[in-house]
C-alpha cells in the first residue's frame, strides 16, 4: 500500500517544484505536457512512463514550490543559471528524504530528476516537460 502512495507522491512533487519563484523568469505559464519515468532498483517490474498535462498559471510559476500544508519540506533550494536544485525531507507515513534538479532548456521546456529514499526503498524519477500551448 505504501508503495502505491510513493508512486503518487513523486509525480505530485514534480508538478509543484517547477513553480519555484527563482524559476519565474525561466518558465512560461500555459499548458505543459510532463512525461515521467520511475526507476526502482530491486522491483520485479518498472512502472511504465506516465504523461500528464498540467496548466501552470502566471501565479503558479511564481509561488512557493511546496504548499504549506504538505508533509514534505523543501530545503537547500538553489537557482544557478538555468538550473534549480533542492533537497526534500518528508514526515508522516511517507517519511524519507531526497534531492532533485530541474534544467530549463528554454522558457518552454525543462527536464529533471528526483531521487527519494523512504522505508529503505530508493526511487529515481526522470522527467521531461514541454509547453504545448495556452491553458483552456
Amino acid at each position: 500500500m505504501k508503495r502505491c502512495a510513493i508512486y503518487l507522491l513523486l509525480p505530485v512533487l514534480c508538478l509543484l517544484l517547477p513553480g519555484a519563484s527563482a524559476a519565474a523568469e525561466q518558465m512560461k505559464p500555459g499548458m505543459w505536457e510532463i512525461t515521467s519515468t520511475m526507476e526502482m532498483p530491486g522491483m520485479p517490474f518498472q512502472p511504465p512512463a506516465q504523461t500528464i498535462r498540467h496548466c501552470y498559471t502566471a501565479q503558479d510559476v511564481q509561488q512557493s514550490p511546496v504548499p504549506s500544508d504538505s508533509s514534505c519540506e523543501v530545503s537547500s533550494l538553489k537557482h544557478i543559471g538555468n538550473k534549480v536544485s533542492w533537497t526534500v525531507d518528508c514526515s508522516g507515513d511517507m517519511k524519507g528524504s531526497g534531492k532533485g534538479e530541474i534544467v530549463y532548456q528554454s522558457d518552454s521546456a525543462y527536464s529533471g530528476t528526483m531521487s527519494i529514499t523512504t522505508e529503505g526503498m530508493s526511487m529515481k524519477t526522470k522527467y521531461k516537460a514541454k509547453r504545448i500551448g495556452n491553458c483552456k
